[in-house]
C-alpha cells in the first residue's frame, strides 16, 4: 500500500506540470495582446510596454516559465495587477466559502441521491423507478443558475425562509453558516444527485443480479440487510468513482453558483478576475483547482481499498 501511495502520488508530478505549463502559456495563447487589452483602448504605447514588462512578455518563454514553477514550488503564486495583494492573500480570504458549499452540496447529494438511487433499482420498472429517473433527467437538462434562481425566488423572496445571497462565517454560529448555504448548496448539488443516482441505479442492477444476493434472500434476510449490508457495500467503488469524478462539476458549478446567490468566494473571485484579465490570479485559482481534483482522485483511490478488501495493490 506504502508502495502504491508512493507511485501515485509521484504520477501527479507530471499531470501538475503539464497543468502548470497549460496555465503559464494562457499569457501567449489569448486572442490579442494581453498587454493591450489590459491597458485599454484609450492607452499610450509607452503604458502597454509597461504592461508587457511587468507580465514578462518581452522575456525568453523558458525563462519566464522557469521563474514562475520555481516561484510556485515556493508557494508563491504571484501578485494580483489591479490589487497589488498576493495571489495566496486573495485565495486565503476566499477559500472557506468555496470549501463550505462545496461541503454542504456533497452531503446534501451523497445523503439524497445514493437511497434514491438504492430504491430505484429495487423498484425497477415500477413508477417509484421512473419517477426517480425523470428526476434524474431533469437534474441534468436544467442549468444550474436556472434552478439557482428559481429556489432564489419561491424560497427566499416569496417564502422568505433562506438569505437570498452572502455568506456567514462558520465562527460567528453552525445555523447561520448552514442558513447562507442551503439554496447554494441544493441548486449545486441538483445535477450531482442525478448523476450519483444514475450510476448507483445501474451498479446495484447488476449486483442485485448475483447469485449471493438470492441466497441472502432464500435465508430470510431482511430488504434493508439485502440492499445496504450486501448489494450497496459491493457496488461502492463504482459509486466512490463517480463521487470523486463528479468533484469537477462542484468546481466549475460553483463558479456559476456562487455569481448567483453572491457568495464572496473563489468562484466570484474567478470570474472578476476573468473580467478585468488579471492573468496572475486566474493562474493561481486554476493551479489551486487542478491540485485539489487531483487531490480528491489520489483519496478515492486509496478508498478503494477500504470500500472493498479484495482490491490490493
Amino acid at each position: 500500500m506504502f508502495s502504491y501511495l508512493i507511485r501515485r502520488v509521484l504520477a501527479t508530478i507530471p499531470v501538475m506540470a503539464i497543468v502548470a505549463l497549460f496555465v503559464f502559456s494562457l499569457l501567449y495563447i489569448a486572442p490579442g495582446d494581453p498587454a493591450a487589452v489590459i491597458a485599454g483602448d484609450q492607452a499610450s504605447p509607452e503604458d502597454i510596454e509597461k504592461i508587457r514588462k511587468s507580465l514578462g512578455l518581452d522575456r525568453p518563454f523558458l525563462l519566464r516559465f522557469t521563474e514562475w514553477a520555481w516561484s510556485l514550488l515556493q508557494g508563491d503564486l504571484g501578485t494580483s495587477m489591479f490589487t497589488g495583494m498576493k495571489v495566496t492573500e486573495l485565495i486565503g480570504q476566499r477559500i472557506e466559502p468555496t470549501l463550505s458549499l462545496m461541503f454542504v452540496t456533497l452531503v446534501f447529494a451523497i445523503v439524497i441521491a445514493v437511497p434514491a438511487g438504492v430504491l430505484a433499482a429495487w423498484k425497477v420498472g415500477t413508477w417509484i423507478d421512473r419517477f426517480i429517473m425523470a428526476l434524474c433527467v431533469l437534474g441534468f437538462s436544467v442549468p444550474v443558475f436556472v434552478v439557482g434562481y428559481l429556489l432564489a425566488y419561491f424560497f427566499a423572496l416569496e417564502r422568505d425562509w433562506f438569505p437570498v445571497q452572502g455568506y456567514t462565517a462558520m465562527k460567528q454560529g453552525f445555523w447561520p453558516w448552514l442558513e447562507n448555504l442551503v439554496l447554494p448548496g441544493v441548486a449545486l448539488g441538483f445535477v450531482y444527485i442525478a448523476l450519483i443516482a444514475r450510476i448507483t441505479r445501474a451498479t446495484m442492477l447488476e449486483v442485485l443480479s448475483q447469485d449471493y444476493i438470492r441466497t441472502a434472500k432464500a435465508k430470510g434476510m431482511g430488504t434493508t440487510g439485502i440492499l445496504f449490508l450486501h448489494a450497496l457495500k459491493n457496488a461502492s467503488v463504482p459509486i466512490v468513482t463517480v463521487i470523486g469524478i463528479g468533484v469537477a462539476l462542484l468546481i466549475g458549478g460553483a463558479v456559476v453558483t456562487e455569481s448567483v446567490f453572491a457568495i464572496p468566494g473563489l468562484g466570484r473571485l474567478t470570474i472578476d478576475a476573468i473580467v478585468r484579465r488579471d492573468y496572475p490570479v486566474i493562474q493561481g485559482l486554476v493551479v489551486i483547482f487542478s491540485f485539489i481534483y487531483v487531490l480528491v482522485n489520489l483519496l478515492i483511490d486509496l478508498l478503494y481499498t477500504l470500500l472493498d478488501p479484495r482490491i490490493r495493490y
